[in-house]
């Protein structure tokens, strides 16, 4: 498999796994006219709002450590 084929997987299986959101199927035509760069951009802000995410949990979890001991 060429680096552009993996990197639209890639792409799909960081969509897939959001929580509560229907599977998504990509069609790689549709990212085909990108180039690497593009598509690694794509993976990279995909992995910053995954990790803004869990922030989110974190604080929101946070909140409740007063109710601990």
């Amino acid at each position: 498999m060429n680096d552009k084929k993996q990197l639209i997987l890639d792409i799909q299986n960081l969509l897939n796994s959001y929580v509560g959101i229907n599977k998504t199927d990509i069609n790689p035509a549709l990212l085909e006219f990108m180039d690497e760069e593009t598509l690694k951009y794509i993976i990279s802000d995909l992995l910053y709002q995954k990790e803004q995410e869990k922030d989110v949990d974190f604080e929101w979890l946070e909140q409740f450590k007063k109710y601990i001991s």
